[in-house]
């Protein structure tokens, strides 16, 4: 938006010349603000906090016009897609090496009574949620995993664990709040699906999860303990 805005204003000064000083002072404005966001790299996790909350500060600023215009979701979710193409960037030389995936508690079947919030190994693996398979993958890749029924409560688990990357998933209001909220960690972020409305036996996809850890997330692999040789037998 601040380059649509600051072309908007060079075209301005352009037609209008009695007001052009301003116009042009208006447009340097818009650029220098926007100059922060194309940072790429170590320059770009040093700057993130900021380049992301001024990102969602105009996300947020203009959704009002996506929404009348019923484009809304698409909006948002182009700031999601803008978010993760910068954090693909920043690991497509170095790996995170302590990832942290969170996941709301809606993916789970609302009459489903498995105890997956104190730790989600207690799924049934009955197939008929996203759960069970996200639990089978984390258990194969040791997967730090946690769940959560309020966004209060994943920022805590994530502030508390201190991870250099979160890869998340939830609705697209979710994904926007916990962006801003959660500004100096690397998010890469899933939307949810919604086929039963929102907070009801939501669901998400889960190669496309499997995806994005393979391709941000150091591999963790287990290195196999050595045989010590047995000494004074005869």
């Amino acid at each position: 938006m601040p380059l649509g805005l600051a072309l908007l204003a060079m075209i301005g000064a352009f037609l209008h010349s009695p007001g052009r000083g301003w116009l042009v002072l208006i447009a340097v404005g818009f650029l220098a603000e926007v100059w922060p966001s194309f940072k790429h790299g170590e320059a770009y996790l040093r700057n993130r906090r900021a380049i992301v909350r001024w990102d969602g500060f105009w996300t947020t600023a203009f959704r009002p016009v996506a929404r009348f215009l019923g484009m809304e979701e698409t909006w948002v979710l182009s700031f999601c897609a803008w978010n993760n193409r910068r954090v693909q960037e920043v690991f497509e030389t170095r790996r995170a090496k302590n990832a942290l995936i969170l996941l709301p508690h809606c993916i789970q079947m609302a009459r489903c009574k498995a105890d997956i919030f104190e730790d989600p190994k207690n799924c049934y693996e009955c197939g008929l949620c996203p759960v069970g398979d996200t639990l089978e993958a984390s258990l194969k890749n040791r997967w730090n995993v946690r769940i959560s029924n309020r966004s209060h409560k994943a920022y805590r688990d994530a502030r508390e664990f201190h991870p250099d990357l979160i890869v998340a998933v939830s609705c697209s209001d979710r994904l926007l709040k916990g962006l801003t909220k959660l500004a100096e960690v690397p998010c890469f972020v899933l939307p949810l699906q919604l086929p039963h409305g929102m907070c009801v036996d939501t669901t998400f996809s889960v190669p496309n999860l499997i995806t994005a850890m393979d391709n941000l997330v150091e591999p963790r692999t287990t290195t196999p303990a050595k045989i010590q040789p047995l000494e004074g037998i005869a």
